[in-house]
């Protein structure tokens, strides 16, 4: 009967939303087969111990998918069947790169991985997406609401959406997330959680620019993996109460928590936790900020570089992971993220086990980055 369960084919399987969907499928015994596809090795790619067997290296290829040479390899199997469900986790997560590199490995390996998808008739094709894509505005951003792209990842990420609605005959899902954290995170949190603990080394008040309303949604790693499968199974089992009238050709859908995450929460949850003082810049340090955001930034990196490396140094550790306390400019941003959720929960029924970030769930970050040796 294990024919019954779908095959799976993960892009990005070493990345930090694949490696938690392998984990989910994995415990949960969800699929018959799975390949995890990326141009990272395993030994590289600072896997925790739980993700052993979920990311074994029977189960790894590596190939650039971006690259239409590697296309046939990483779709066909032994047996000559395809692939069910593919998901496509791969595509540049940095910020701050050239044009071309989010050309390359972000757009365009979303369009050959959908014109392949739809070649070989795969049942369900579910496409990573940002929240960043949505016009900035405080009130939350529905699927259908305006576009208007933020960041150069999204920017790219929204091309990519409409390329791929554009192939005939691909069984195309969006899924568009928010900031996402959970154990082991790197990005957006990490560099919150790094800065944190500078400021408490210097026992300096961390101060945001802004204000404590800008909103910043958040997804658990968890919930969000459990919400591509989902999408995946839906998808494959009929689109119940999809109406490609009143939603559009193609399934798309925000997953986002409940806590409205935004500046505040987050200031809030970090001074609780390493009990500092947290604030906002006033006015006045915000314009000058919104004019010279270039310097602005360097000036908070060049305050926190260097004695983030003396904590690494004192404490020992050579190899801190993704952490970095390096503030990216895009990140920086005076915009809005913020999604409604709601349709996920209607059409899907989808519940989150992490509905709002706490103060224990961001300790349980903390104390994964501890368990890797990467926390000073």
């Amino acid at each position: 009967m294990a024919d019954a369960k779908p095959s799976v084919l993960i892009v990005g399987g070493m990345g930090y939303l694949g490696r938690f969907l392998a984990l989910h499928i994995h415990k949960n015994n969800l699929a018959s087969e799975v390949r995890l596809v990326d141009k990272v090795l395993p030994q590289l790619a600072w896997l925790a111990p739980e993700f052993t067997e979920a990311c074994s290296q029977d189960k790894f290829m590596q190939a650039d998918a971006s690259k239409p040479d590697g296309l046939a390899r990483i779709f066909n199997r032994p047996d000559g069947k395809e692939w069910d469900y593919v998901f496509n986790c791969g595509g540049e997560t940095r910020y701050s790169q050239e044009d071309e590199v989010y050309k390359l490995r972000s757009l365009n390996l979303s369009v050959e991985l959908g014109k392949e998808a739809a070649k070989r008739k795969v049942k369900a094709f579910v496409e990573l997406s940002t929240g960043m894509v949505y016009k900035s505005d405080s009130a939350p951003s529905k699927e259908g609401d305006k576009l208007k792209p933020w960041s150069k990842i999204a920017i790219y990420k929204l091309q990519a959406e409409e390329e791929l609605a554009k192939i005939d005959g691909l069984n195309l899902a969006i899924v568009r997330l928010p900031h996402v954290y959970g154990p082991y995170a790197s990005q957006w949190v990490a560099t919150a959680l790094c800065m944190a603990r500078v400021y408490q080394h210097l026992e300096d008040e961390m101060k945001w620019l802004w204000t404590k309303d800008l909103r910043t949604n958040t997804v658990h790693v968890v919930d969000a993996s459990r919400a591509l499968w989902d999408v995946a199974a839906w998808f494959d089992a009929g689109k119940k109460g999809w109406s490609d009238s009143d939603m559009g050709k193609v399934p798309t859908f925000n997953v986002v928590d409940k806590s409205a995450t935004t500046q505040g929460t987050m200031a809030e949850i970090i001074g609780e936790i390493f009990k500092i003082e947290t604030g906002f810049q006033g006015q006045l340090v915000s314009t000058f900020a919104r004019l010279n955001l270039d310097s602005v930034v360097d000036d908070v990196n060049d305050e926190v570089l260097g004695p983030w490396a003396d904590l690494l140094s004192d404490a020992g550790i050579t190899r801190p992971g993704p952490l970095t306390p390096f503030m990216e400019k895009e990140l920086l941003k005076d915009t809005d993220l913020s999604m409604d959720g709601s349709r996920l929960d209607k059409l899907l029924a989808f519940t989150y086990e992490n509905p709002k970030i706490t103060k224990e769930l961001v300790e349980e970050v903390i104390e994964s980055y501890k368990k890797m040796n990467w926390w000073p």
